[in-house]
Protein backbone atom coordinates (compact mmCIF):
# COMPACT_ATOMS: atom_id res chain seq x y z
CA UNK A 1 0.00 0.00 0.00
CA UNK A 2 1.44 3.39 -1.00
CA UNK A 3 1.88 6.18 1.53
CA UNK A 4 -0.87 8.16 -0.19
CA UNK A 5 -3.28 5.24 0.00
CA UNK A 6 -2.41 4.68 3.66
CA UNK A 7 -3.26 8.27 4.53
CA UNK A 8 -6.46 8.16 2.48
CA UNK A 9 -7.51 4.99 4.31
CA UNK A 10 -6.92 6.56 7.72
CA UNK A 11 -8.94 9.65 6.75
CA UNK A 12 -11.76 7.42 5.50
CA UNK A 13 -11.91 5.56 8.81
CA UNK A 14 -11.80 8.68 11.01
CA UNK A 15 -13.86 11.29 9.17
CA UNK A 16 -16.55 12.54 9.53
CA UNK A 17 -16.88 10.17 12.51
CA UNK A 18 -14.78 7.17 13.57
CA UNK A 19 -15.76 3.77 12.19
CA UNK A 20 -18.02 2.75 9.32
CA UNK A 21 -21.40 1.95 10.91
CA UNK A 22 -24.00 3.52 13.19
CA UNK A 23 -27.33 2.34 14.59
CA UNK A 24 -30.51 4.29 13.97
CA UNK A 25 -34.16 3.77 15.00
CA UNK A 26 -36.70 2.58 12.44
CA UNK A 27 -39.72 3.69 14.54
CA UNK A 28 -40.80 7.16 15.61
CA UNK A 29 -39.56 8.42 18.98
CA UNK A 30 -40.78 12.03 18.86
CA UNK A 31 -43.78 12.07 21.19
CA UNK A 32 -44.76 10.78 24.61
CA UNK A 33 -46.97 8.18 22.91
CA UNK A 34 -44.02 7.00 20.81
CA UNK A 35 -41.98 6.45 23.97
CA UNK A 36 -44.90 4.63 25.58
CA UNK A 37 -44.96 2.24 22.64
CA UNK A 38 -41.18 1.86 22.29
CA UNK A 39 -40.40 1.31 25.95
CA UNK A 40 -42.53 1.32 29.09
CA UNK A 41 -45.30 0.25 29.37
CA UNK A 42 -46.01 -0.68 25.72
CA UNK A 43 -42.98 -2.92 25.28
CA UNK A 44 -44.39 -5.36 27.83
CA UNK A 45 -46.94 -6.76 25.38
CA UNK A 46 -44.49 -8.23 22.83
CA UNK A 47 -42.36 -9.44 25.76
CA UNK A 48 -45.32 -11.47 27.08
CA UNK A 49 -46.06 -12.97 23.67
CA UNK A 50 -42.42 -13.91 23.08
CA UNK A 51 -42.25 -15.56 26.51
CA UNK A 52 -45.21 -17.74 25.48
CA UNK A 53 -43.65 -18.53 22.10
CA UNK A 54 -39.97 -17.63 21.51
CA UNK A 55 -40.54 -17.83 17.74
CA UNK A 56 -42.52 -14.59 18.03
CA UNK A 57 -39.20 -12.75 18.46
CA UNK A 58 -38.94 -12.89 14.67
CA UNK A 59 -42.20 -10.94 14.45
CA UNK A 60 -41.72 -8.35 17.18
CA UNK A 61 -37.93 -7.76 17.19
CA UNK A 62 -35.11 -7.40 14.68
CA UNK A 63 -33.65 -10.83 15.50
CA UNK A 64 -34.64 -12.40 12.20
CA UNK A 65 -32.63 -9.82 10.24
CA UNK A 66 -29.67 -9.58 12.62
CA UNK A 67 -26.35 -11.37 12.10
CA UNK A 68 -23.49 -11.54 14.58
CA UNK A 69 -20.12 -11.09 12.87
CA UNK A 70 -17.79 -12.61 15.45
CA UNK A 71 -14.00 -12.94 15.63
CA UNK A 72 -11.12 -13.29 18.04
CA UNK A 73 -8.74 -11.66 15.55
CA UNK A 74 -6.49 -14.69 15.29
CA UNK A 75 -6.28 -14.84 11.46
CA UNK A 76 -7.18 -11.47 9.92
CA UNK A 77 -6.94 -11.02 6.15
CA UNK A 78 -3.22 -11.03 5.29
CA UNK A 79 -2.38 -9.57 8.70
CA UNK A 80 -2.34 -12.73 10.82
CA UNK A 81 -3.01 -12.90 14.56
CA UNK A 82 -3.48 -9.19 15.28
CA UNK A 83 -6.03 -9.69 18.05
CA UNK A 84 -9.61 -8.55 18.60
CA UNK A 85 -8.99 -4.80 18.93
CA UNK A 86 -7.12 -4.51 15.63
CA UNK A 87 -9.66 -6.81 13.94
CA UNK A 88 -12.57 -4.43 14.58
CA UNK A 89 -12.12 -2.29 11.41
CA UNK A 90 -12.41 -5.45 9.32
CA UNK A 91 -15.54 -6.60 11.17
CA UNK A 92 -17.12 -3.16 10.72
CA UNK A 93 -16.32 -3.44 7.02
CA UNK A 94 -18.04 -6.82 6.94
CA UNK A 95 -21.08 -5.27 8.64
CA UNK A 96 -21.15 -2.56 5.97
CA UNK A 97 -21.12 -5.15 3.17
CA UNK A 98 -23.95 -7.14 4.77
CA UNK A 99 -26.10 -4.01 4.94
CA UNK A 100 -25.35 -2.52 1.54
CA UNK A 101 -25.52 -5.76 -0.46
CA UNK A 102 -28.33 -7.60 1.33
CA UNK A 103 -30.00 -5.21 3.85
CA UNK A 104 -28.89 -7.36 6.78
CA UNK A 105 -28.26 -5.71 10.13
CA UNK A 106 -25.08 -6.65 11.97
CA UNK A 107 -23.52 -6.38 15.40
CA UNK A 108 -19.78 -6.92 15.07
CA UNK A 109 -18.40 -8.65 18.15
CA UNK A 110 -14.68 -8.94 18.85
CA UNK A 111 -13.90 -11.44 21.62
CA UNK A 112 -10.68 -11.46 23.60
CA UNK A 113 -10.71 -15.26 23.75
CA UNK A 114 -8.12 -17.57 22.22
CA UNK A 115 -9.18 -21.00 23.50
CA UNK A 116 -11.74 -22.74 21.24
CA UNK A 117 -13.85 -23.92 24.19
CA UNK A 118 -14.09 -20.36 25.53
CA UNK A 119 -15.14 -19.08 22.10
CA UNK A 120 -17.75 -21.79 21.72
CA UNK A 121 -19.32 -21.16 25.11
CA UNK A 122 -19.36 -17.37 24.64
CA UNK A 123 -20.96 -17.54 21.17
CA UNK A 124 -23.58 -20.06 22.27
CA UNK A 125 -24.91 -17.57 24.81
CA UNK A 126 -25.72 -15.16 21.95
CA UNK A 127 -28.38 -17.30 20.28
CA UNK A 128 -31.31 -15.27 21.70
CA UNK A 129 -29.91 -12.14 20.06
CA UNK A 130 -29.12 -13.25 16.51
CA UNK A 131 -30.82 -14.84 13.53
CA UNK A 132 -27.46 -16.22 12.33
CA UNK A 133 -23.75 -16.17 13.16
CA UNK A 134 -20.93 -15.27 10.75
CA UNK A 135 -17.61 -16.49 12.14
CA UNK A 136 -14.72 -14.46 10.80
CA UNK A 137 -10.93 -14.50 10.88
CA UNK A 138 -10.47 -17.35 13.37
CA UNK A 139 -7.30 -19.32 12.71
CA UNK A 140 -7.09 -22.96 11.65
CA UNK A 141 -7.34 -25.62 12.92
CA UNK A 142 -9.34 -24.13 15.82
CA UNK A 143 -11.90 -22.65 13.42
CA UNK A 144 -13.02 -26.13 12.30
CA UNK A 145 -13.81 -27.25 15.83
CA UNK A 146 -15.50 -23.96 16.71
CA UNK A 147 -17.80 -24.01 13.69
CA UNK A 148 -18.59 -27.72 13.93
CA UNK A 149 -19.53 -27.51 17.59
CA UNK A 150 -21.62 -24.37 17.15
CA UNK A 151 -23.48 -25.90 14.19
CA UNK A 152 -24.30 -28.91 16.36
CA UNK A 153 -25.25 -26.99 19.48
CA UNK A 154 -27.07 -23.92 18.13
CA UNK A 155 -30.44 -23.71 16.38
CA UNK A 156 -29.49 -20.88 14.02
CA UNK A 157 -27.16 -20.89 10.99
CA UNK A 158 -23.45 -20.69 11.79
CA UNK A 159 -21.18 -20.00 8.82
CA UNK A 160 -17.41 -19.44 8.76
CA UNK A 161 -17.06 -17.24 5.70
CA UNK A 162 -13.28 -17.62 5.41
CA UNK A 163 -13.97 -21.28 4.71
CA UNK A 164 -17.25 -21.52 2.87
CA UNK A 165 -17.53 -18.14 1.17
CA UNK A 166 -14.15 -18.68 -0.47
CA UNK A 167 -15.18 -22.21 -1.42
CA UNK A 168 -18.41 -21.06 -3.06
CA UNK A 169 -16.95 -18.20 -5.10
CA UNK A 170 -13.88 -20.17 -6.26
CA UNK A 171 -16.15 -23.15 -6.93
CA UNK A 172 -18.27 -21.00 -9.24
CA UNK A 173 -15.12 -19.93 -11.07
CA UNK A 174 -14.05 -23.57 -11.34
CA UNK A 175 -17.40 -24.60 -12.87
CA UNK A 176 -17.06 -22.00 -15.62
CA UNK A 177 -13.32 -22.52 -16.15
CA UNK A 178 -13.99 -26.23 -16.66
CA UNK A 179 -16.63 -25.42 -19.28
CA UNK A 180 -14.39 -22.96 -21.12
CA UNK A 181 -11.49 -25.43 -21.25
CA UNK A 182 -13.66 -28.46 -22.13
CA UNK A 183 -12.74 -30.32 -18.95
CA UNK A 184 -14.77 -32.70 -16.81
CA UNK A 185 -14.44 -31.67 -13.17
CA UNK A 186 -14.23 -35.31 -12.08
CA UNK A 187 -11.02 -35.74 -14.12
CA UNK A 188 -9.23 -32.62 -12.87
CA UNK A 189 -5.95 -32.74 -10.97
CA UNK A 190 -6.00 -29.94 -8.38
CA UNK A 191 -2.95 -28.65 -6.50
CA UNK A 192 -3.72 -26.60 -3.39
CA UNK A 193 -1.13 -24.38 -1.73
CA UNK A 194 -2.35 -23.56 1.78
CA UNK A 195 -4.01 -26.00 4.17
CA UNK A 196 -5.70 -23.47 6.40
CA UNK A 197 -9.41 -22.81 6.81
CA UNK A 198 -10.02 -21.64 3.24
CA UNK A 199 -7.77 -24.20 1.55
CA UNK A 200 -9.35 -27.19 3.25
CA UNK A 201 -12.90 -25.88 2.77
CA UNK A 202 -12.28 -25.22 -0.92
CA UNK A 203 -10.84 -28.69 -1.43
CA UNK A 204 -13.85 -30.27 0.27
CA UNK A 205 -16.24 -28.17 -1.80
CA UNK A 206 -14.42 -29.09 -5.01
CA UNK A 207 -15.10 -32.71 -4.05
CA UNK A 208 -18.80 -31.79 -3.80
CA UNK A 209 -18.50 -30.43 -7.35
CA UNK A 210 -17.01 -33.75 -8.49
CA UNK A 211 -13.21 -33.58 -8.05
CA UNK A 212 -11.81 -36.90 -6.85
CA UNK A 213 -10.11 -36.79 -3.44
CA UNK A 214 -7.17 -38.74 -4.94
CA UNK A 215 -6.67 -35.90 -7.44
CA UNK A 216 -6.22 -33.21 -4.76
CA UNK A 217 -2.59 -32.53 -3.84
CA UNK A 218 -2.48 -30.21 -0.82
CA UNK A 219 0.58 -28.39 0.49
CA UNK A 220 1.12 -26.53 3.76
CA UNK A 221 4.18 -24.70 5.08
CA UNK A 222 5.95 -28.05 5.63
CA UNK A 223 5.31 -29.42 2.15
CA UNK A 224 2.92 -31.98 0.71
CA UNK A 225 0.35 -33.52 3.01
CA UNK A 226 1.13 -37.23 2.67
CA UNK A 227 0.79 -40.37 4.73
CA UNK A 228 4.47 -40.43 5.76
CA UNK A 229 4.16 -37.24 7.79
CA UNK A 230 3.65 -37.31 11.54
CA UNK A 231 1.37 -35.13 13.67
CA UNK A 232 -1.07 -34.28 10.87
CA UNK A 233 -4.22 -32.59 12.14
CA UNK A 234 -7.40 -34.53 11.41
CA UNK A 235 -8.54 -31.78 9.04
CA UNK A 236 -5.50 -32.52 6.83
CA UNK A 237 -5.36 -36.31 7.09
CA UNK A 238 -8.27 -36.72 4.67
CA UNK A 239 -6.13 -35.20 1.89
CA UNK A 240 -2.96 -37.20 2.55
CA UNK A 241 -1.36 -38.65 -0.58
CA UNK A 242 0.41 -42.01 -0.57
CA UNK A 243 3.76 -40.58 -1.69
CA UNK A 244 5.72 -37.37 -1.22
CA UNK A 245 6.72 -34.84 -3.88
CA UNK A 246 7.57 -31.17 -4.33
CA UNK A 247 5.12 -28.48 -5.39
CA UNK A 248 6.71 -28.31 -8.85
CA UNK A 249 6.46 -32.07 -9.26
CA UNK A 250 2.80 -32.04 -8.22
CA UNK A 251 2.06 -29.28 -10.73
CA UNK A 252 3.35 -31.35 -13.66
CA UNK A 253 0.26 -31.85 -15.81
CA UNK A 254 -2.03 -30.32 -13.15
CA UNK A 255 -5.27 -28.75 -14.37
CA UNK A 256 -5.80 -26.40 -11.42
CA UNK A 257 -3.65 -24.45 -8.96
CA UNK A 258 -5.48 -23.01 -5.97
CA UNK A 259 -3.37 -20.70 -3.84
CA UNK A 260 -4.43 -19.60 -0.38
CA UNK A 261 -0.95 -19.31 1.03
CA UNK A 262 1.74 -16.71 0.47
CA UNK A 263 3.20 -14.29 -2.06
CA UNK A 264 5.44 -15.64 -4.82
CA UNK A 265 5.17 -19.35 -4.04
CA UNK A 266 4.07 -20.15 -7.61
CA UNK A 267 6.90 -19.56 -10.10
CA UNK A 268 6.80 -19.21 -13.86
CA UNK A 269 8.65 -22.53 -14.21
CA UNK A 270 5.88 -24.22 -12.21
CA UNK A 271 3.20 -22.68 -14.41
CA UNK A 272 5.01 -23.87 -17.53
CA UNK A 273 4.64 -27.55 -16.58
CA UNK A 274 0.88 -27.40 -15.93
CA UNK A 275 -1.63 -28.88 -18.36
CA UNK A 276 -2.94 -27.02 -21.42
CA UNK A 277 -5.14 -24.07 -20.56
CA UNK A 278 -4.27 -24.24 -16.86
CA UNK A 279 -6.62 -22.80 -14.27
CA UNK A 280 -4.82 -20.65 -11.70
CA UNK A 281 -6.57 -19.16 -8.68
CA UNK A 282 -3.86 -17.23 -6.82
CA UNK A 283 -5.78 -15.85 -3.85
CA UNK A 284 -3.17 -14.89 -1.25
CA UNK A 285 -3.86 -11.43 0.20
CA UNK A 286 -2.74 -8.76 -0.31
CA UNK A 287 -0.17 -10.17 -2.77
CA UNK A 288 -0.98 -13.35 -4.73
CA UNK A 289 1.12 -16.47 -5.24
CA UNK A 290 1.99 -15.24 -8.75
CA UNK A 291 1.52 -11.95 -10.55
CA UNK A 292 -1.07 -11.82 -13.35
CA UNK A 293 1.46 -10.61 -15.93
CA UNK A 294 4.01 -13.23 -14.88
CA UNK A 295 1.51 -16.07 -15.29
CA UNK A 296 0.22 -14.79 -18.63
CA UNK A 297 3.75 -14.26 -19.96
CA UNK A 298 4.54 -17.98 -19.81
CA UNK A 299 1.02 -19.36 -20.28
CA UNK A 300 -1.16 -16.96 -22.29
CA UNK A 301 -3.76 -19.73 -22.44
CA UNK A 302 -4.29 -19.80 -18.67
CA UNK A 303 -7.47 -18.78 -16.85
CA UNK A 304 -6.36 -16.81 -13.82
CA UNK A 305 -8.26 -15.47 -10.84
CA UNK A 306 -7.08 -13.69 -7.70
CA UNK A 307 -8.36 -11.62 -4.81
CA UNK A 308 -7.45 -8.38 -6.55
CA UNK A 309 -10.02 -6.00 -7.99
CA UNK A 310 -7.58 -4.56 -10.57
CA UNK A 311 -7.18 -7.89 -12.37
CA UNK A 312 -9.87 -9.98 -14.10
CA UNK A 313 -11.70 -12.75 -12.22
CA UNK A 314 -11.70 -11.34 -8.71
CA UNK A 315 -12.44 -14.13 -6.24
CA UNK A 316 -14.19 -12.04 -3.61
CA UNK A 317 -16.49 -13.45 -0.92
CA UNK A 318 -18.77 -10.40 -1.07
CA UNK A 319 -20.18 -11.93 -4.25
CA UNK A 320 -21.80 -14.68 -2.19
CA UNK A 321 -21.92 -14.38 1.62
CA UNK A 322 -24.51 -11.56 1.90
CA UNK A 323 -26.90 -13.48 -0.33
CA UNK A 324 -26.36 -16.81 1.40
CA UNK A 325 -27.30 -15.18 4.71
CA UNK A 326 -30.21 -13.25 3.14
CA UNK A 327 -31.77 -16.46 1.85
CA UNK A 328 -31.05 -18.33 5.10
CA UNK A 329 -32.76 -15.61 7.14
CA UNK A 330 -35.70 -15.34 4.75
CA UNK A 331 -36.37 -19.08 4.99
CA UNK A 332 -35.64 -19.18 8.73
CA UNK A 333 -33.10 -21.89 7.94
CA UNK A 334 -31.72 -24.02 10.75
CA UNK A 335 -28.32 -24.15 9.04
CA UNK A 336 -26.45 -23.31 5.87
CA UNK A 337 -25.90 -26.72 4.30
CA UNK A 338 -24.09 -28.17 1.29
CA UNK A 339 -27.11 -27.95 -1.06
CA UNK A 340 -27.40 -24.22 -0.28
CA UNK A 341 -23.70 -23.61 -0.94
CA UNK A 342 -23.86 -25.65 -4.15
CA UNK A 343 -26.90 -23.66 -5.31
CA UNK A 344 -24.98 -20.42 -4.66
CA UNK A 345 -21.99 -21.57 -6.72
CA UNK A 346 -24.17 -22.76 -9.60
CA UNK A 347 -26.14 -19.48 -9.61
CA UNK A 348 -22.91 -17.47 -9.67
CA UNK A 349 -21.60 -19.54 -12.57
CA UNK A 350 -24.86 -19.11 -14.48
CA UNK A 351 -24.88 -15.34 -13.97
CA UNK A 352 -21.36 -14.99 -15.38
CA UNK A 353 -22.62 -16.51 -18.63
CA UNK A 354 -25.28 -13.81 -19.10
CA UNK A 355 -24.74 -10.49 -20.97
CA UNK A 356 -23.31 -7.87 -18.61
CA UNK A 357 -25.34 -4.65 -18.09
CA UNK A 358 -23.68 -1.39 -19.08
CA UNK A 359 -23.91 -0.08 -15.50
CA UNK A 360 -21.59 -2.88 -14.39
CA UNK A 361 -19.21 -2.18 -17.26
CA UNK A 362 -19.17 1.51 -16.28
CA UNK A 363 -18.46 0.66 -12.63
CA UNK A 364 -15.32 -1.18 -13.75
CA UNK A 365 -13.79 1.48 -15.96
CA UNK A 366 -15.68 0.86 -19.19
CA UNK A 367 -13.89 -2.37 -20.16
CA UNK A 368 -16.33 -4.69 -21.91
CA UNK A 369 -17.12 -7.86 -19.96
CA UNK A 370 -18.06 -11.08 -21.71
CA UNK A 371 -18.08 -14.70 -20.58
CA UNK A 372 -14.65 -16.11 -21.33
CA UNK A 373 -11.17 -16.67 -19.80
CA UNK A 374 -11.04 -13.14 -18.37
CA UNK A 375 -14.60 -13.22 -17.04
CA UNK A 376 -15.58 -16.49 -15.35
CA UNK A 377 -17.26 -15.02 -12.26
CA UNK A 378 -19.57 -12.01 -11.87
CA UNK A 379 -18.22 -8.73 -10.58
CA UNK A 380 -18.99 -7.97 -6.90
CA UNK A 381 -20.85 -4.78 -7.90
CA UNK A 382 -23.24 -6.57 -10.27
CA UNK A 383 -26.74 -5.66 -8.99
CA UNK A 384 -28.16 -8.91 -10.39
CA UNK A 385 -26.35 -11.03 -7.77
CA UNK A 386 -29.20 -10.80 -5.29
CA UNK A 387 -31.71 -11.76 -8.02
CA UNK A 388 -29.78 -14.85 -9.07
CA UNK A 389 -28.43 -16.12 -5.76
CA UNK A 390 -31.11 -15.59 -3.12
CA UNK A 391 -33.97 -17.44 -4.88
CA UNK A 392 -31.66 -20.34 -5.81
CA UNK A 393 -30.32 -20.63 -2.26
CA UNK A 394 -33.81 -20.31 -0.78
CA UNK A 395 -35.06 -23.09 -3.07
CA UNK A 396 -32.18 -25.29 -1.92
CA UNK A 397 -32.94 -24.52 1.73
CA UNK A 398 -36.56 -25.55 1.23
CA UNK A 399 -35.90 -28.68 -0.83
CA UNK A 400 -33.13 -29.90 1.51
CA UNK A 401 -35.24 -29.50 4.67
CA UNK A 402 -33.16 -26.71 6.21
CA UNK A 403 -35.95 -24.11 5.83
CA UNK A 404 -38.47 -23.57 8.60
CA UNK A 405 -40.41 -20.95 6.60
CA UNK A 406 -41.52 -21.32 2.98
CA UNK A 407 -41.30 -18.79 0.17
CA UNK A 408 -44.21 -19.64 -2.13
CA UNK A 409 -43.97 -16.85 -4.72
CA UNK A 410 -40.41 -16.50 -6.03
CA UNK A 411 -41.34 -13.71 -8.43
CA UNK A 412 -42.69 -11.62 -5.55
CA UNK A 413 -39.62 -12.55 -3.49
CA UNK A 414 -37.29 -11.23 -6.20
CA UNK A 415 -39.21 -7.96 -6.32
CA UNK A 416 -39.07 -7.65 -2.55
CA UNK A 417 -35.30 -8.21 -2.60
CA UNK A 418 -34.73 -5.50 -5.18
CA UNK A 419 -37.02 -3.07 -3.36
CA UNK A 420 -35.25 -3.49 -0.04
CA UNK A 421 -31.80 -2.96 -1.60
CA UNK A 422 -33.02 0.18 -3.34
CA UNK A 423 -34.40 1.47 -0.03
CA UNK A 424 -31.32 0.70 2.06
CA UNK A 425 -28.96 2.32 -0.41
CA UNK A 426 -31.15 5.40 -0.62
CA UNK A 427 -31.20 5.69 3.18
CA UNK A 428 -27.47 5.12 3.45
CA UNK A 429 -26.77 7.79 0.83
CA UNK A 430 -28.87 10.31 2.78
CA UNK A 431 -27.05 9.52 6.03
CA UNK A 432 -23.60 9.87 4.45
CA UNK A 433 -24.61 13.16 2.83
CA UNK A 434 -25.90 14.48 6.17
CA UNK A 435 -22.43 14.01 7.67
CA UNK A 436 -20.75 15.63 4.67
CA UNK A 437 -23.00 18.68 5.02
CA UNK A 438 -22.51 19.03 8.80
Amino acid sequence: MTSQLQQESLRYHTSPRPGKMETLPCKSALTQHDLTMAYSPGVAEPCRLIKENPNHSALYTGKSNLVGVITNGSAVLGLGNIGPYAAKPVMEGKAMLFKMFADIDVFDIELNLQKPEDLIEAIKTMEPTFGAINLEDIKAPECFMVEERLREEMNIPVFHDDQHGTAVISGAALINAAELTNRHIKDMKVVVSGAGAAGIACAKFYMTLGVSRENIWMFDSRGLIWSGRSNLHSSKVQFAQARNCTLEQALKGADVFLGLSTKGILTQDMVRVMADKPIIFACANPDPEINWNAAKAVRPDCIMGSGRSDWPNQINNVSCFPFIFRAALDTSASCINEPMKLAAAQALAKLAQQPVPQEVVNAYGGTQLEFGPNYVIPKPLDPRLIDYLCPAIAEAAMSSGAARALIRDMSAYRQELNNRIERVRSRAKAIVQSYQQA
